[in-house]
């Protein structure tokens, strides 16, 4: 009998310290950003509240200059059993689109592709692997 009661205790031990991390990797509420975006002519940052499995996304983009193209955009998305985020966006200038967001170290990647175009300026600032770095 006092083998099985080691035997439990090792189990919730276990179990107690798997469950934070499990949460922890679904949790991807968070600011991120790339200060150096474009090589240094631009700025990304993205905000992501989560609620479930649902993750509310807004991010802006834009030229440190002013010059072009300054969208802000929100939207929603799922997280995957992959364990990624598909999301879908439109932004401040009409663009509409779709994007997946992954793990990248302590940070994020970001793919990003329109699927409406309404401003061209925009559609550069939109591209695949975008890496932030968490800010909050």
């Amino acid at each position: 009998m006092r083998q099985s009661g080691v035997g439990l205790f090792v189990s919730i031990v276990l179990i107690a310290t798997a469950v934070p991390v499990f949460c922890a990797e679904r949790n991807w509420a968070g600011e991120y950003a790339d200060r150096n975006f474009l090589n240094g002519q631009a700025v990304f940052q993205m905000s992501l509240n989560q609620s479930g499995n649902t993750v509310s996304v807004w991010f802006s983009t834009g030229y440190n200059d002013g010059h072009g193209c300054g969208p802000d955009a929100e939207g929603k998305g799922k997280v995957t059993p992959k364990g990624t985020v598909q999301f879908t966006f439109h932004d401040s200038s009409n663009n509409a689109g779709a994007g997946t967001i992954t793990r990248a170290g302590e940070g994020i990647a970001v793919s990003l592709k329109t699927t409406h175009v309404a401003d061209p300026r925009c559609v550069q600032l939109y591209r695949p692997n975008i890496r932030l770095k968490r800010v909050k």
